[in-house]
């Protein structure tokens, strides 16, 4: 597959951010980072910057990088408090929607207000015009359709979507309403960094054809007296990872299926957000036997 075709053809939008074509139309490389050199010797400093191109290669960002004694500071960084001398990058993040991607746009808009140290930078979708990929195109962030269709002229493979991947640099995956299995390909790449929320407390209510509204009229048919969000790691299997954090929605004697979604799903929009700031933070740690868990920003010394 041309390497064209996997940029300008899945990013809908058209912008292929930081990657400029080179000679060969056909490799993989044809889209590549291009930087100058830096040399560090003895003590003294040097600063570069991204190599930039002209306004008509539409370029979405450029990078200023400075080296200093073989450690290198980034631009796209921010300080954990006001003054503080302790940076922290900035994480790039993917996001797998469905449908119309609320979960997606509220992880987005806290981006941008900067109460995640994080951007989407890419959003990869296997229903080109849900609502979810027209607001991505909206606010300028490319659309990948995976995977690809028999009945779809664009469309990635699994191998072609962890290359696109490492070429936005992607350090999380989010899945907000993504009803596709996860191929195995993508999760040896990006072990332990890839997540899905859920609109119930896992394990209960998950798997197989357990996915947005039917979710709820089962819960609601069981007579259980509390549901909720989950958002969990994700491995081969639907609904199965680790377990990262959760929020009870209580279940109401006369709710309908659609009363409880709808306040099941602003706890999502919290959570989520939540989560993901905690991820872009580095704030995720592991328990002896396995299980994750946040360590609380305020106090340190605090886990959830």
């Amino acid at each position: 597959m041309a390497a064209q075709s996997l940029f300008s053809g899945f990013c809908s939008n058209s912008i292929t951010p930081l990657y400029r074509k080179v000679q060969s139309p056909l490799s993989p490389s044809s889209y590549s980072l291009s930087y100058s050199s830096c040399f560090i010797r003895s003590k003294h400093r040097v600063s570069f910057k991204l190599e930039y191109f002209p306004p008509s290669e539409r370029f979405m960002s450029v990078r200023r990088l400075e080296c200093s004694n073989n450690a290198e500071k980034v631009s796209n960084v921010v300080p954990e408090k006001e003054g503080s001398k302790s940076w922290v990058k900035r994480r790039k993040l993917a996001v797998f929607v469905s449908g119309g991607g609320s979960n997606f746009r509220s992880i987005n808009q806290a981006c941008i207000e900067g109460s995640v140290n994080g951007d989407v930078v890419v959003l990869v979708t296997n229903k080109h015009a849900c609502g979810g990929a027209q607001y991505a195109r909206d606010k300028g962030i490319p659309v990948i359709l995976f995977p690809k269709r028999k009945d779809e002229l664009n469309g990635l493979s699994s191998g072609d979507l962890v290359k696109v991947l490492r070429e936005f640099e992607v350090d999380f995956i989010l899945l907000a309403g993504y009803l596709k299995l996860i191929p195995p390909e993508l999760i040896q790449a990006y072990p332990r960094s890839i997540f899905n929320i859920h609109p119930s407390l896992l394990p209960a209510f998950g798997g197989e054809g357990y996915y947005g509204m039917e979710v709820h009229k089962a819960v609601i048919a069981s007579g259980a007296r509390y549901s909720g969000a989950t958002i969990h790691f994700v491995d081969e299997h639907y609904d199965t990872g680790r377990i990262l954090a959760q929020k009870a929605v209580p279940v109401l004697a006369n709710d309908t299926a659609e009363e409880l979604a709808a306040r099941v799903l602003r706890e999502e929009h919290k959570l989520y957000v939540k989560v993901t700031a905690a991820l872009c933070e580095d704030r995720i740690v592991w328990r002896e036997d396995g299980v994750p868990l946040i360590r609380s920003k305020e106090n340190p010394e605090e886990y959830y």
